[in-house]
C-alpha cells in the first residue's frame, strides 16, 4: 500500500518536525493553514493523505487501528529507517512551496531531536492512538477528537442530537455501522479508542474542543482529558464549530500550539 504526502522544511528550520493529520473525507490540504504558521515558526512538517484518502491507497479507513502502523512507517521514512512491512511512503515538497529548492529526494537529514503531531477530528483520534503506539511522538495537539469509535458512532446514529438516541432508538443503526467496519476492514471497532490510548502511554497532549461542534461534541475531548496520564491541557474554544478553532481564534490558536510545542521541546510540559 502506498501513502503519499508532502515533506516541507522552512528556510530556517529549528530542527523539530510536526506531523499533520487531516479529518475524515479530507486530504492533506485540509491542514495547510496549520502548516503555514508552523513553518513560519521554524518547524519542518509532514502532511500525508491518510489511507483511503486523497492520493494515498487503501480500501477503507479504520480510524486509527491500521493508521497507527501507517504513522510508524511515515516516521521510519522520515528518519530513513527500514520501512514498515507492506506500507510504502512517498513524500516530496509541494510544487512551488517556499523554502524548498532542487530535486527530491534531498540528502537524508540528521535525525530530528523532537517529533510532534497535530490532528483534526478523525485525524486527531488517529494521532492520539499513533502516539500511544510510537514513543517517538512526544507531544500531540488534537482538535475535536473522538473518545472512541463506539461513542462517535452513537453520536452519528443519534443524528448529532443525542448519543442516547444512538444507544436506544437508533441502536440498530449504530450496531450496523460498527459491524460493517469490522467485517469489511477486519478490525475490532471496540478497540479503536483514543481515550484508551492516552491512558496506555503518558505523553503531552493539548486537547482543543469546539464549543458549538455537534459532529464530535466537547464531551469526547473531556473524556480523553480525564483519561490522559501525561501532561495535559484542554482548551474550549467559544463559538467555534467542528474543527474551526483556528478560524475563530487564530492568534490564540497559534499562541497555544507554539507554546505547547516549545514547552515539549524544552521538557517543560
Amino acid at each position: 500500500m502506498l501513502l503519499r504526502g508532502w515533506k516541507v522544511r522552512p528556510r530556517n528550520p529549528n530542527g523539530n518536525w510536526v506531523l499533520l493529520f487531516h479529518g475524515q473525507a479530507d486530504n492533506r490540504v485540509g491542514v495547510i493553514g496549520q502548516a503555514d504558521f508552523l513553518l513560519r515558526a521554524g518547524y519542518s512538517i509532514v502532511m500525508m493523505d491518510a489511507r483511503a484518502h486523497g492520493a494515498s491507497e487503501g480500501a477503507i479507513a479504520t480510524y486509527g487501528w491500521l493508521e497507527r502502523n501507517d504513522t510508524r512507517a511515515v516516521i521510519d521514512a522520515l528518519l530513513v529507517q527500514q520501512p514498515w512491512p507492506g506500507i510504502n511512503v512517498q513524500m516530496h515538497p509541494p510544487f512551488g512551496w517556499p523554502g524548498n529548492s532542487g530535486d527530491f529526494p534531498a540528502p537524508p537529514a540528521p535525525p530530528p531531536p523532537h517529533i510532534f503531531a497535530l490532528g483534526e477530528s478523525t485525524g486527531a483520534g488517529i494521532v492520539l492512538q499513533s502516539a500511544a503506539a510510537d514513543p517517538r511522538i512526544e507531544a500531540v495537539v488534537a482538535e475535536s477528537p473522538f473518545a472512541s469509535l463506539r461513542k462517535a458512532t452513537y453520536d452519528y446514529a443519534g443524528l448529532h442530537k443525542s448519543p442516547l438516541l444512538g444507544k436506544t432508538l437508533f441502536a440498530p443503526g449504530a450496531w450496523a455501522l460498527l459491524y460493517h467496519g469490522e467485517i469489511i476492514a477486519r478490525f475490532p471497532a471496540a478497540e479503536v479508542s483514543p481515550q484508551k490510548a492516552v491512558a496506555a502511554r503518558a505523553f503531552a497532549v493539548l486537547l482543543i474542543c469546539d464549543e458549538n461542534g455537534v459532529v464530535l461534541p466537547c464531551r469526547h475531548a473531556e473524556m480523553i482529558y480525564a483519561a490522559a496520564r501525561g501532561p495535559k491541557q484542554l482548551w474550549n474554544v467559544p463559538r467555534a464549530f467542528h474543527t474551526a478553532a483556528y478560524g475563530f481564534a487564530p492568534e490564540e490558536f497559534r499562541r497555544r500550539v507554539l507554546s505547547f510545542f516549545s514547552a515539549a521541546a524544552s521538557g517543560k510540559n
